[in-house]
């Protein structure tokens, strides 16, 4: 066996030094977060090669005195804990003791620092975590720390660093997101004698967002605060528009820390389902304030990690307050003249073709929602009566008025804006208007219904009670480009109004107003489906037995071996086995919980469903359609995409026209 041997002070110090100090950006984390705790508003960042030649981090916080300055530098040295107590509630952003002295080992350090009492500062010069010297010297209050040489002592860590280049962004970012986390402090960066970006320290969240990511990037950000449990969510979420192809624009604070969360990210996807592609990622910059005795910030040396002592709590109040924003925002992206249109997220499913066969009947989401098939004429539209005001109720043409569709829907009457120009459609959540699409059929008389391979089914309902509608903003049907775009002027400003994408959303809302009325319906299973699942998740659904027994789950346990004896009233026996394996899954995850992942796998099951049923891009359909797809639309102003994530609407403005004609 080898011999025992005790590592010296210097070795050891390297080997403590990696675990918090990898590469440049690293080394500026640590530092802001040691200016922040100092009380600074205004904070400067500079750097040469990517940060290996040169960082300078200097603030105008409280510095240091000349009698701590030498212990600064020495692990486990800190200001900002006791005793072990204090752990349970930290409330700075440092606290284990290690950065400064991390940094020191693998560096040239000089640190210059003056306190607001003392007449004059302090310099203190290290090289591989030995103090060289300490001197007075006159500087401002505040500190400023230079890091010179990283690595240099260790030219085994510095073969893995990246291009100069590659280090400056990972420091950027670093910056950014410090930046974001604290609005009221003034921050600079500045990169090889370029300046990158300042923010105002001002205190408002969207002036930084401006100033980190561009006021484009800024303006399609949605407003977000909400709170549950005593855990407070805000900041700011992207609109369906805003999205990205991966997560590195998910930015999750939590009293102020940035962390990576596996809670947080779950929370924000899920609450985007039906609003963004499935390939696309969310954006988002959240500030999660919860008591601190309630999250443990001590897991890991970078402390980018954290745990929550009720996970649940906070996936639930972040998913509450994504979803209620999300549910809320009216705003629909804006056609810009100025430059190329951005590319479109890839679609996510099939596009249904005349030549595609029917499949065979079976009882699916779509056979128990689809509207009743009645014949339709198509015929080509006269230019007179195309772009004729189709809103008019009393013009005389061989179809329908608006009137005669609502009357025929068994809608109250449609009231007259103009009448009323003060009124306004009420904001807030999505609303499920009552009625039917109109009463002609939505498919060619010689096709047969087209049915997802969906395994969840609804039975259906009586319709919901007459309820009076909003009224509607004053607005004229130019006309339809394509046999795939209607055009809109509403006061203005110009909606181009994809109609599949529309009445696709139009109907996926009736269908979820519809899988709600048949809430906590079950059925019972004359013979009871028998699986095996582990112990953890035998365990997870015994601690949640109500809640499962609630949606119209009811099993017996004897052992591993689960015998489901009721499942959820539309829920196939095929698949009840599958879901209620993966609720026991989401729980052991605390990324979800029973209710939330069930509504979430109906609605997945419903997205089929709703483009099948909806009308199609580049067919010709009579006026009174349109004028009702128009009409149902401009009722629900906070649909803004299809359930696959695409824009049902794009506005452009009179301003932006008169540019290109160079009115202005």
């Amino acid at each position: 066996m080898a011999k025992i041997n005790v590592l010296s002070f210097a070795v050891a110090n390297l080997i403590a030094a990696g675990e918090v100090v990898d590469r440049p950006s690293s080394v500026i984390k640590e530092l802001l977060e040691n200016a922040i705790d100092a009380g600074a508003d205004k904070i400067t960042v500079e750097i040469q090669r990517g940060g290996i030649a040169f960082m300078r981090v200097t603030d105008n916080g409280c510095g240091i005195s000349a009698e701590d300055l030498p212990v600064a530098i020495r692990r486990h040295a800190t200001s900002k804990i006791k005793e072990a107590s204090d752990l349970e509630g930290i409330l700075t952003l440092g606290f284990r003791g290690e950065a400064l002295a991390a940094i020191a080992a693998v560096s040239r350090l000089r640190i210059l620092t003056r306190t607001a009492d003392a007449e004059m500062g302090n310099l203190l010069e290290s090289e591989a975590g030995n103090v060289v010297r300490v001197t007075e010297q006159g500087c401002a209050k505040g500190t400023t720390v230079i890091v010179e040489e990283l690595f240099a002592n260790v030219p085994a860590r510095r073969k893995f660093l990246k291009k100069d280049s590659a280090e400056t962004m990972a420091v950027a970012a670093i910056v950014e997101r410090v930046a974001l986390s604290r609005p009221d402090i003034a921050f600079s960066f500045i990169a090889d004698g370029s300046r990158r970006f300042d923010t105002a320290g001002d205190g408002k969240p969207e002036n930084t967002l401006h100033a980190v990511f561009g006021r484009d990037f800024a303006r399609r950000m949605i407003p977000i605060l909400g709170s549950m449990g005593g855990i407070s969510v805000s900041g700011f979420i992207g609109r369906s528009d805003n999205v990205k192809a991966n997560r590195n624009y998910q930015n999750f604070f939590i009293n102020g820390r940035y962390v990576k969360s596996k809670t947080a990210t779950a929370a924000i996807e899920q609450a985007y389902t039906s609003y963004i592609a499935p390939e696309r990622y969310p954006v988002c910059v959240l500030h999660i304030d919860i008591n601190p005795e309630a999250v443990d910030v001590n897991v890991h040396p970078a402390k980018l990690e954290v745990k929550f002592s009720n996970e649940k709590l906070v996936f639930e109040a972040v998913y509450g307050a994504v979803r209620s924003a999300l549910s809320q925002n009216s705003d629909r992206p804006e056609l810009s003249l100025d430059r190329a249109a951005a590319t479109p997220p890839p679609r996510s499913y099939l596009p249904l073709r005349d030549s595609d066969t029917p499949k065979p009947k079976q009882l699916t989401v779509e056979s128990m929602l689809t509207p009743p098939s009645h014949d339709r004429t198509q015929r080509e539209i006269s230019p007179a009566e195309r772009y004729a005001p189709a809103v008019s109720p009393t013009r005389e043409s061989g179809h329908m008025t608006v009137d005669q569709y609502r009357a025929a829907a068994s809608l109250p009457p449609r009231q007259n804006a103009a009448s009323a120009p003060t009124a306004k459609p009420v904001p807030g959540i999505v609303r499920t208007l009552p009625g039917n699409p109109p009463p002609s059929s939505l498919s060619k008389p010689d096709e047969k219904p087209m049915h997802a391979a969906a395994a969840i089914e609804v039975q259906p309902t009586a319709p919901e009670p007459q309820q009076p509608t909003a009224l509607l903003p004053t607005y004229r049907i130019v006309g339809e480009v394509f046999n795939c775009y209607i055009l809109v002027e509403q006061e203005d400003t110009l909606l181009l109004i994809d109609k599949h994408a529309a009445h696709e959303r139009i109907l996926f809302e009736e269908f979820k107003a519809k899988l709600k009325q048949v809430e906590g319906a079950a059925q019972l299973l004359l013979t009871p489906i028998v699986l095996n699942m582990s112990g953890e998740e035998c365990g997870a659904l015994t601690e949640y037995r109500d809640e499962l027994e609630e949606i119209g789950f009811a099993f017996l346990l004897k052992g591993t071996r689960v015998e489901i004896t009721q499942i959820p009233n539309g829920v196939s026996v095929v698949v009840a086995p599958d879901l209620l394996g993966l609720l026991a899954a989401q729980i052991l995850t605390d990324r979800g919980d029973v209710r939330l992942t069930r509504d979430l796998l109906f609605e997945r099951a419903l997205y089929q469903a709703s483009c099948k049923s909806a009308i199609k891009g580049g067919r010709v359909y009579d006026e009174g359609h349109i004028a009702w797809l128009v009409e149902r639309l401009l009722s629900l102003p906070d649909i803004t995409v299809c359930p696959h994530g695409r824009p049902v609407a794009i506005k452009l403005t009179h301003q932006a026209l008169d540019r290109q004609f160079s009115r202005e």
